[in-house]
């Protein structure tokens, strides 16, 4: 580093040069959160602040390199190197092979504890795969043993039949080792938020506290039913030209099984019927309605006796659909 290239590792890390290892290390963890690229995507400046607030870190939680620094200012790390290289130094002064207590000197690489501080559970010192690594994390932010501010809490996507989702169900979930079961309360939805306590990632401070797992309802698609914005379950069901004409009665399904539904005569098609209380649990257990929306459809194929009395029918129709068009003009 030339000597214009200097930098104030103190000042960097907003603390005095008769700071202790612990003021330090408190001061860097609180900066290295604030600035970490995970927190500020996209942000150049508060990525070049994070590499500063490392490199300062890195000296000075190192008791070694922190003397140096402090004896020799810019020119540390020329002292550094000679006392690597096993020379004297150039200053001609005495260099301590001391290392800091902290805990920085057990990982295998400066990513591996920002990793633990920042809550990721990584590979080195002794660490497994995170099985947690293809999880989001969740928006709530749990504090570890250390009193440092990582998320420990964790959402992943679980993915019910409408059946499971109406009635409730118990699913078994595995994530990495750990096995356990999940009771589904009657009524989900996609967006419902389910809380598994204590089943979220570990803290990295080999504590036994743990996030907590946010199991979020997605529902699987479903051949006839779909839920609407007000929460109503909704349902397409045909109906044939004549049925629309003079009205009828049809079976329909519903979550209670099948009922029987009055169509009036003249519905046009796209209407919907309301069957109120036949429709979606809330999680209280109360119901919306079940909206059915008539489709009338036309027969693909006639026999005689149909297209007989359609042509009939449509030289005797006594009125014209489409009249309200003839006055329309541009």
């Amino acid at each position: 580093m030339a000597a214009t290239d200097f930098k104030d590792y103190y000042a960097l890390l907003g603390v005095t040069k008769t700071a202790s290892a612990d003021e330090i290390k408190k001061a860097f963890r609180k900066l290295a959160r604030q600035y970490h690229p995970d927190m500020n995507p996209g942000d150049k400046a508060a990525e070049a602040r994070f590499k500063e607030i490392n490199e300062a870190y890195e000296v000075l939680s190192d008791s070694d390199k922190r003397q140096k620094y402090d004896q020799f200012g810019q020119y540390w790390q020329q002292a550094d190197r000679a006392g690597a290289r096993g020379g004297r130094s150039p200053f001609n002064t005495n260099t301590s092979p001391g290392f800091d207590e902290f805990e920085f000197g057990r990982y295998g690489s400066f990513d591996e504890f920002v990793n633990d501080l920042l809550g990721r559970v990584g590979t080195g010192y002794g660490r497994t795969a995170d099985p947690f690594s293809g999880y989001r994390t969740s928006p709530g932010t749990s504090y570890d043993g250390g009193g440092v501010g990582v998320n420990l809490d964790v959402e992943a996507t679980i993915t019910l039949t409408f059946s499971e989702a109406f009635n409730g169900a118990q699913k078994r979930l595995s994530i990495g080792s750990e096995t356990f079961d999940v009771n589904i309360p009657a009524g989900a939805k996609t967006g419902t938020r389910i809380r598994m306590r204590g089943k979220g990632r570990p803290s990295s401070h080999y504590t036994t506290q743990r996030g907590d797992l946010y199991l979020i309802v997605e529902l699987a698609p479903h051949p006839f039913f779909q839920l609407d914005g007000d929460n109503n379950l909704v349902c397409e069901v045909a109906i044939a030209p004549d049925e629309a004409v003079l009205g009828t009665q049809v079976e329909v399904p519903t979550p209670d099984g099948m009922v029987k539904v009055n169509v009036p005569a003249g519905v046009r098609s796209g209407q919907s019927l309301r069957l109120r209380g036949k429709g979606w649990k809330n999680l209280k257990g109360e119901r919306s309605d079940l909206m059915l929306k008539l489709t009338i459809v036309p027969p693909k194929e006639l026999n005689a006796i149909e297209r007989e009395s359609y042509e009939k029918i449509r030289d005797n129709r006594s009125y014209d659909p489409r009249s309200n068009l003839k006055g329309i003009k541009l």
